[in-house]
């Protein structure tokens, strides 16, 4: 137990250590929140009015804390995933320098470091998404916050387990990357796609109908639905209180993917639970499984 920390505690203190990896991991979902504040956020805006009954008035505080919850839920949905493969750049990094085959070379065994790679993936995941989080609630508070505890609670937990999705898929990609380029094209490849295959760029119900159910297939769909609901719960609690109809909010919540559907039915929150932790578990097996065989081959 006392290696297991110890190359844990070792792959963290590189990670930050390397300013390179560091800030790319940071900056990456600033700079999202701001492009999703300037550019997107007239794009949702205009999306949320388009579907207001004329006879619906709303205050534009409740607009504006509506989008802005819809943009904190895009940030994280995507940022939970692609922080998580510029975490793993350390592992292919070390790979790549050989400094895997001189930690061998010790009594360390394979499965530990491998593990280690692991945890730490998802812990250094975990702080820079927390920070990223807080970031996106202070954006929020400061246009229209309706966010109670415990959807704050709930966004954190969201969080905690995206970046353990994150965690465990990138941990089975970087498994066949032995240099840095790969890697840096595979997380150029996820930074720029996975927003779109997620819905978090685009709702998925503004997408043809067969994209979508080829989408509904994909645990990610399900995170990013997740954190809508959790994000923009608050928003539209305000909506029902003030007296906007059930079905007007059934159908906001439609248009930006709260009520997701698969063989047209409605997924809840519950499935989309299990979904990404059932995700989890298997995207993690996986990887040990690899662990293990690659032992048993080169044995």
């Amino acid at each position: 137990m006392n290696t297991l920390m110890y190359i844990t505690l070792r792959n963290v203190k590189m990670f930050f250590r390397d300013k390179g990896m560091f800030f790319t991991s940071l900056i990456t979902p600033l700079i999202l929140l701001v492009l999703y504040a300037t550019f997107l956020s007239n794009v949702y805006r205009d999306a949320f009015t388009s579907g207001i009954p004329d006879f619906i008035k709303f205050d534009e505080k409740l607009i504006n804390g509506t989008v802005a919850s819809q943009l904190l839920s895009s940030l994280l949905a995507v940022s939970c995933i692609t922080v998580a493969f510029c975490s793993n750049l350390l592992s292919v990094q070390d790979k790549a320098n050989k400094t895997v085959n001189d930690m061998l070379i010790s009594p360390l065994k394979s499965s530990k470091l491998a593990l280690g790679y692991y945890i730490a993936t998802f812990f250094i995941t975990v702080i820079v998404c927390l920070v990223t989080t807080a970031v996106g609630f202070i954006y929020v508070y400061s246009v229209g916050w309706y966010l109670s505890f415990s959807d704050v609670l709930l966004i954190l937990a969201d969080v905690l387990l995206l970046s353990l999705l994150g965690a465990s898929l990138s941990s089975v990609v970087s498994f066949f990357l032995s240099t840095q380029g790969q890697m840096s094209a595979v997380s150029a490849i996820i930074s720029a796609g996975y927003g779109f295959i997620c819905g978090a760029y685009m709702p998925m119900s503004q997408f043809p109908e067969g994209l979508r159910d080829a989408l509904s297939f994909l645990p990610f769909t399900y995170g990013t639905s997740l954190l809508r609901n959790h994000c923009m719960n608050g928003a539209f609690e305000e909506m029902k209180n003030i007296g906007v109809p059930n079905e007007a909010v059934a159908s906001l919540k439609d248009s930006v993917d709260c009520n997701i559907y698969f063989a047209d039915t409605a997924v809840g929150t519950d499935v989309m639970l299990f979904v990404l932790i059932a995700s989890v578990v298997v995207f993690t097996v996986i990887y040990v499984l690899l662990n293990v065989f690659s032992k048993k081959i080169k044995k």
